[in-house]
């Protein structure tokens, strides 16, 4: 089976050896799903994606590679946001982050997303997303006062996600700066626990099914045009 997984920093560092029959490419943007079904996916993964340098993966080329029979699984940060939306659809959501934005726990994206080096340089995460300073602090409960954690999480949604270091969050907190290097020893990355579970779903072929629903794929003209350039 033909499998693509779009990934980036979720996956940074992580141990995919046991997943070598995947295909993996760099974070999606705009088109990239759409050419993945021209070049014969069987099987896709949205984890990471573009959104501010360049369009983001379109909602439009999800639903076309579901109209084609082609299961289509999302987690972590973009591929969790567009899994809450595309659910009707038959996308397939995978792991915490997707249920949180699911079942409406949260709404914004900017809390799974942060910069991150490029990919000369493996997608290294240059800041923490969110969702992974509250899995952290949940970790981190008994080891600090619990007055010392809300002060992290408050500074930490007060941080716009291009500046949200652990060190950028202590300082904001009042804390004492040496704790940065000790709570990013113990951080939690939820992101990537969701996107593991993804390759996992993925490499159990057997599990898959075709993405099914009550619904057309609507072809129209201005689809059709795109289709065509990207497609030759």
């Amino acid at each position: 089976m033909k499998t693509i997984v779009f990934a980036g920093p979720s996956l940074f560092r992580a141990d995919i050896s046991a997943f070598s029959q995947i295909e993996f490419r760099p974070p999606a943007a705009s088109g990239d799903i759409l050419a993945a079904v021209h070049e014969g996916a069987e099987a896709i993964g949205l984890i990471d994606g573009f959104y501010s340098d360049r369009a983001a993966v379109w909602h439009k080329e999800i639903l076309y590679a579901l109209s084609r029979g082609i299961p289509v699984l999302g987690a972590a940060s973009m591929g969790a946001l567009r899994a809450a939306e595309c659910e009707p659809f038959g996308m397939i959501g995978i792991g915490e982050v997707f249920r949180s934005y699911r079942d409406g726990g949260r709404s914004s994206d900017a809390d799974v997303a942060i910069l991150h080096a490029p990919a000369e340089l493996a997608y290294q995460p240059l800041t923490v997303a969110l969702v992974d300073v509250e899995a952290t602090v949940v970790g981190l409960k008994g080891m600090f006062a619990e007055g010392d954690l809300e002060r992290l999480m408050e500074a930490a949604r007060m941080l716009h996600f291009t500046r949200r270091t652990w060190k950028s969050i202590v300082e904001k907190a009042g804390l004492d700066a040496g704790l940065a290097r000790t709570i990013a020893a113990s951080a939690v990355s939820v992101k990537q626990a969701d996107a593991l579970q993804l390759l996992a779903a993925l490499a159990d072929e057997a599990g898959l099914s075709k993405p099914g629903g009550n619904w057309t794929f609507q072809n129209t003209l201005f689809f059709k045009n795109i289709a065509t350039k990207q497609h030759g």
